[in-house]
């Protein structure tokens, strides 16, 4: 979890190669509607965030019942987001933290993606920092990364 721009997708995908857990991402889920709101520079509300929310939650219900683990990227940003997507005690998240400055350097060097860099200080402002989740500073490599999560999950 953590604001656009942090790796979420990165080390996401990393980090479920490693464990051999399937990937989803997010930002797959959300609706035309809002990835066209925020290509026009638009940050999303609550009741847009409200069915992506509910899709992504339900996706991990389905692998819980399965008992499959699953890696989702997801911006999470909120406490009550979060809440939404604990579905389960075995829920944990990855609080993947970064400075303002060295967000938006990645932001402007990203090509191609729907949430402009125009967006991030609404992400900021909307961002509760998490008190119950790994926090992963963004400043290590994606590799790094991946092993201090795993590192993490495996003491638990």
């Amino acid at each position: 979890m953590g604001v656009s721009g942090c790796g979420k997708t990165t080390v996401g995908a990393r980090l479920a190669e490693r464990l051999g857990w399937p990937f989803y991402d997010g930002d797959d889920f959300h609706s035309p509607a809002n990835k066209a709101k925020m290509g026009r520079g638009l940050p999303l509300d609550d009741a847009d965030r409200a069915g992506w929310l509910a899709a992504l939650a339900d996706l991990l219900r389905a692998h819980l019942a399965e008992g499959r683990s699953v890696v989702l990227a997801c911006s999470a940003l909120k406490q009550r987001y979060r809440d939404q997507l604990r579905v389960a005690p075995e829920v944990r998240f990855v609080y993947l933290r970064g400075s303002y400055g060295q967000i938006l350097a990645r932001l402007q060097a990203r090509a191609g993606h729907y949430m402009k860099p125009a967006l991030l200080a609404s992400q900021f402002a909307a961002l509760e920092p998490p008190d119950d989740a790994l926090t992963v500073d963004i400043a290590a490599q994606p590799a790094e990364m991946v092993e201090q999560i795993v590192r993490a999950l495996s003491e638990r």
